[in-house]
């Protein structure tokens, strides 16, 4: 019979120690590589983090003008009574007969707005008779009936039928006619046309700022806008015919729409070196 001899490896605990000290210090050094590597990804542009000390601010402005699309205004109908019945019953009527005008000459119903409605009772302030003793007994509020009052604003798309719907709603029947201002829808878009001059404004002026200094321009590192403007009015206007030769209404008025101004201001900050 043969007999196999087998041998086996016997490895001394100092070899172990080795083998398990270096196989740490090469995933210490892997795990210093990537964070080596990580760092230096956070400074891809070198001096990213640093704050700028030499700078120059320089302001910009961008107009951009718009002849309105919309027109606003607002009426009242008021009236008096001696019962709070009587009052509202007018000012029903004649508030019904104009939203009634209104609609029929285009206006939408989501453009006719009620911002008001009051009942506002009245007293008549009377003093007390003087006895002959020189007493006077103290005055008293006696109620002489009731005011009544709707306000509604309208906002018309047209703004060449702002005058006739004025002599309009007059002749059925407001009493108080105000605020009428004209604007632009979409003053969004215009207000961002602005925005892009006022920015090119301010580039221009950098440039010739910093070629007087002797500098350049590295980039922006503080921008700031101010929105402002109004209507500006000039002589433009137009005379509308009422259309409505069979009821007694005012000539319409001459309404002048002009233009409408769209301001931006800007104020840019760029580091220079």
């Amino acid at each position: 019979m043969e007999s196999t001899q087998r041998q086996e490896l016997h490895i001394s605990p100092p070899e172990m120690i080795v083998k398990a000290g270096t196989a740490v210090l090469a995933m210490l050094a892997l795990f210093l590589l990537v964070l080596t590597i990580s760092t230096l990804k956070q400074f891809h542009y070198i001096g990213s983090g640093v704050t700028a000390t030499n700078t120059i601010s320089v302001d910009g402005k961008g107009d951009v003008f718009a002849v309105p699309d919309t027109a606003t205004f607002s009426y009242s109908v008021t009236t008096m009574a001696k019962d709070v019945v009587t009052a509202q019953t007018k000012v029903n009527n004649d508030g019904n007969a104009i939203l009634a005008y209104l609609k029929q000459q285009g206006v939408e119903d989501k453009n006719i707005q009620t911002t008001d409605y009051s009942v506002n009772p009245q007293y008549d302030y009377t003093n007390g008779v003087c006895s002959q003793g020189g007493y006077c007994p103290p005055g008293k509020q006696v109620l002489s009936g009731y005011q009544v009052s709707q306000t509604v604003t309208v906002k018309v798309k047209d703004t060449t039928k702002a005058g006739v719907l004025l002599s309009g709603i007059g002749a059925k029947g407001a009493t108080n006619i105000s605020g009428l201002s004209f604007t632009v829808e979409n003053e969004t878009a215009l207000e961002a046309q602005a925005r892009t001059k006022a920015i090119d404004d301010a580039r221009t002026k950098a440039d010739e700022l910093a070629k007087e200094l002797g500098v350049s321009i590295v980039r922006i590192v503080g921008f700031n806008e101010n929105g402002g403007g109004g209507p500006i009015y000039y002589a433009k206007a137009a005379r509308m015919d009422s259309g409505m030769s069979n009821e007694a209404m005012a000539p319409s008025p001459e309404i002048a729409t002009g233009q409408n101004k769209i301001t931006s201001n800007v104020s840019v900050t760029y580091e220079i070196r």
